[in-house]
């Protein structure tokens, strides 16, 4: 015997709302409030609820296929958590909203980037793309895709990619600030700061919001060593002796994401330093390493499966012409510091 599949009006009830808001939140529709388009969500996956994508694609003609782009680099490994979290908050809207989506790594460094980009849309017929950094920054790329008549929907752009197409993200520049007022507050003076790669935006704007802490303690670039990173823990080790070993002898040392924190947090380790006796350590993101390491690592909390999540619901948005706003939209969601213990007074 097999049970009777859950209906949207099943998801109604469960949720507490009518059909037509379920309807507009599984379209991706505007409007809606978090806390009842969080209640819409969690009722879907309680209840296993599925759209139907094969009924919808042959009811609009449509492929109902989207596709993810990240930038990938074969010298480096990936920033492992925060791509997958990305994709399992769009792979969880995909399949509430009754759409595919396709994950594809483009390597940035190749001439033809841009073409193997535009080539998801000829050769697998993607009704729209999400671009995450740096290509979220690309407005070149952007513009090409949206002539193909092709929508598009970027995740953290840093700089011109915000303003260009709609877009989601977290204040990237206040995290970074935030973090760096509770060192501040810790009675920290003298920093080091493992950065991004060049070209990352939203990264730098992490750099960004350091600096203008500093500065507002007329503090400046003889209280600090900036280095950087690739965002893997390998190159967290790499760098963290030059910032240990530096004339300037930091008390604090901010990483731009939590892998290259644990990198340095290993090197410290191999040094017998007591952190945070001897030294603060801080990342952002707050992927699971940050809560596993030893000491749990400092952090500021974005929400990174919510951002997939909200990239293909604005994307739908625009598909299902739900959203004809003819000004981009850009969703920001909230961040916050999480203060663990690789963080002391100086």
């Amino acid at each position: 015997m097999t049970s009777k599949r859950p209906t949207i009006d099943d998801v109604a009830r469960v949720s507490g709302v009518a059909r037509v808001t379920v309807s507009r939140v599984l379209n991706g529709g505007p409007n809606v409030r978090d806390e009842v388009r969080a209640r819409v969500m969690q009722a879907v996956e309680q209840l296993d609820y599925k759209v139907n994508p094969q009924a919808r694609s042959l009811a609009g003609g449509a492929s109902r296929l989207l596709a993810f782009v990240f930038a990938s680099d074969p010298e480096n490994d990936p920033n492992s958590y925060y791509e997958s979290a990305l994709e399992l908050g769009a792979l969880r809207a995909c399949l509430a909203l009754g759409y595919q989506v396709l994950v594809q790594n483009v390597p940035d460094q190749t001439p033809d980037y841009r073409k193997r980009v535009l080539d998801l849309i000829t050769t697998q017929r993607c009704e729209g793309l999400i671009l995450s950094p740096p290509y979220s920054d690309d407005v070149g790329l952007i513009q090409a895709v949206l002539a193909q008549g092709c929508k598009v929907v970027t995740v953290s752009p840093g700089g011109p990619g915000r303003g260009t197409t709609d877009g989601v993200g977290v204040d990237d520049e206040a995290g970074g600030y935030d973090l760096t007022r509770e060192l501040l507050r810790l009675g920290h003076r003298r920093f080091g700061f493992i950065a991004g790669l060049e070209g990352h935006l939203s990264a730098d704007r992490r750099l960004k919001g350091f600096w203008r802490a500093l500065e507002e303690r007329a503090l400046g670039e003889a209280d600090c060593v900036v280095l950087r990173g690739d965002f893997t823990f390998r190159s967290g080790t790499h760098l963290a002796p030059q910032l240990l070993d530096h004339p300037l002898k930091p008390t604090a040392l901010v990483c731009a994401n939590d892998d290259m924190a644990a990198g340095v947090l290993s090197a410290a380790h191999a040094r017998g330093l007591s952190i945070p006796g001897d030294l603060s350590i801080t990342g952002f993101d707050d992927a699971p390493v940050a809560a596993i390491v030893w000491p749990p690592l400092t952090t500021v909390h974005q929400p990174v499966k919510v951002l997939g999540q909200r990239a293909v619901e604005l994307l739908v948005s625009r598909l299902n012409g739900v959203n004809s706003t003819p000004e981009p939209v850009f969703q920001q969601l909230k961040h916050a510091v999480v203060s663990r213990q690789t963080t002391g007074p100086a």
